[in-house]
């Protein structure tokens, strides 16, 4: 059988606002793929890492004090909103996901993640639900940068 290095995939739809949509998700999908064949290392996906994370901050902001201790467990805080938001997508409750999450990490299960066929939990990364560790540190580069972004904007607007 010869190997294709290329397809045609053809889209349909009532309305054009879902082709767009659908089409700019296969990118997505598409690049997502691409950049994991040119960088082959993975994190478990599910929120497994944003867990791992928000628990390895946590412990690090207890050795601190002052402001940056408030800033640092603001963040790790705020790493868990990707696994609850995959909870409340997939109609779990979250707080249990969450708590159950929480304990296994702690217990040194740091590539356990939301499961959303079982509601429960799993390891993500023998589950074989993985994302490339580029697009997850892009991700967070980003979302960092953003923040600083907006800080610094309403810094400017507070003192003119």
């Amino acid at each position: 059988m010869p190997q294709a290095s290329t397809c045609t995939l053809i889209l349909r739809g009532g309305a054009e606002q879902f082709i767009d949509e659908t089409e700019r998700s296969l990118h997505d999908a598409i690049m997502i793929v691409r950049r994991a064949l040119k960088n082959d290392s993975v994190v478990a996906g599910g929120g497994a890492i944003e867990m791992e994370l928000s628990k390895e901050l946590r412990n690090y902001a207890k050795t601190i004090h002052g402001k940056e201790q408030l800033l640092i467990t603001a963040y790790a805080k705020a790493l868990e909103v990707i696994p609850r938001q995959l909870c409340e997508n997939a109609g779990f409750d979250a707080i249990t996901i969450l708590n159950k999450l929480r304990q296994r990490h702690a217990q040194g299960g740091k590539w356990m993640g939301v499961d959303i066929l079982s509601e429960d939990i799993i390891d993500n990364f023998d589950a074989c639900v993985w994302e490339p560790s580029i697009v997850k540190r892009n991700a967070l580069t980003a979302a960092c940068e953003a923040c600083c972004t907006i800080l610094s904007i309403d810094e400017t607007v507070k003192n003119p």
